[in-house]
């Protein structure tokens, strides 16, 4: 009886870990959660310093509208 009763808490002791590895998997793999996270980290990043967030941002700006200059610019009509 006490071998069944150590197998038993083995089996309930392995099936508690693997419930706690699926769940760690099943959190790992929220991408509502994961991108909920990334935007609370990106809004207080931005809270503490804004400036390289404009630079950037005004980065990007000048990149589009030099990429719209040169569509319109440049000389295709070869």
């Amino acid at each position: 009886m006490a071998k069944e009763d150590d197998i038993q808490s083995q089996v309930a002791r392995t099936r508690a870990h693997l419930e706690n590895t699926l769940d760690a998997i099943e959190d790992k793999f929220n991408v509502p959660k994961r991108a909920s996270e990334l935007t609370q980290r990106a809004r207080a990043s931005y809270e503490n310093n804004p400036t390289p967030w404009i630079v950037g941002a005004t980065g990007v700006a000048i990149a589009i509208l030099g990429v719209i200059a040169w569509a319109i610019f440049s000389n295709d009509d070869d």
